[in-house]
């Protein structure tokens, strides 16, 4: 989730306006090396399934809150109350572990480590968006990361690759940033692409390698 492009950005070339909507979620991101030793680990699954569509390893996240499909406008309004609840908010220590699947065609990794502290910190960024007026699905909280989708009439790829991470355990890392999330979702036919619009180190203040443009 390291792409900088802004909700609010225009194609100059043209003069045409960017989307009225964007479809927005909370979530933490494991650093980059709890990332690689996940991605060594699916290596023989990458090889015995290329036909799963598979996350890009930058993407992957752990949801907080997915608030779905928003006006572009009411972006602005949940980032000061994000960066104050992540200035005051500690990290959280989790890891990597295991791996299952939602039916028959999402593959997840578990998430193992402080849970308490992960519930907690996803139910105060949802009181935040709530406060914001903003609506949304509020559903329990199931902390995984999702790695891949097969394909329709595909039953088996993500069950046998959920029973080949199920001796996996990564190393404990301490989550470093909120990320406030947009993705390209429903908007064409290529891959699914997500980037920051912008992130808060927790304990700290706004990341300004992120984004460092008003919205």
């Amino acid at each position: 989730m390291n792409d900088t492009d802004d909700v609010n950005d225009v194609n100059d070339g043209d003069e045409q306006p960017g989307p009225a909507t964007v479809r927005v979620f909370i979530a933490l991101a494991p650093p980059d090396d709890a990332k690689d030793e996940l991605a060594r680990e699916l290596g023989p699954a990458y090889a015995a399934y290329p036909h799963m569509r598979w996350n890009r390893i930058e993407d992957w996240h752990i949801t907080l809150a997915f608030l779905g499909e928003l006006p572009v406008g009411a972006v602005p309004l949940l980032r000061p109350p994000l960066a104050e609840l992540a200035a005051v908010r500690g990290p959280v220590r989790l890891a990597l572990r295991g791996g299952g699947h939602f039916g028959e065609r999402v593959l997840w990794s578990g998430i193992d480590g402080d849970l308490d502290g992960l519930h907690r910190l996803a139910a105060d960024v949802r009181a935040v968006v709530k406060e914001c007026g903003i609506p949304f699905e509020d559903r329990p909280l199931r902390p995984h990361l999702t790695l891949a989708r097969a394909r329709r009439n595909d039953a088996s790829s993500a069950v046998e690759a959920a029973a080949g991470l199920a001796g996996f355990t990564g190393r404990r890392w301490r989550t470093e940033r909120l990320h406030l999330v947009g993705s390209n979702i429903g908007r064409g036919p290529g891959p699914i692409h997500y980037r920051d619009i912008e992130a808060w180190t927790l304990g700290g203040t706004e990341d300004p390698g992120v984004d460092g443009r008003e919205g």
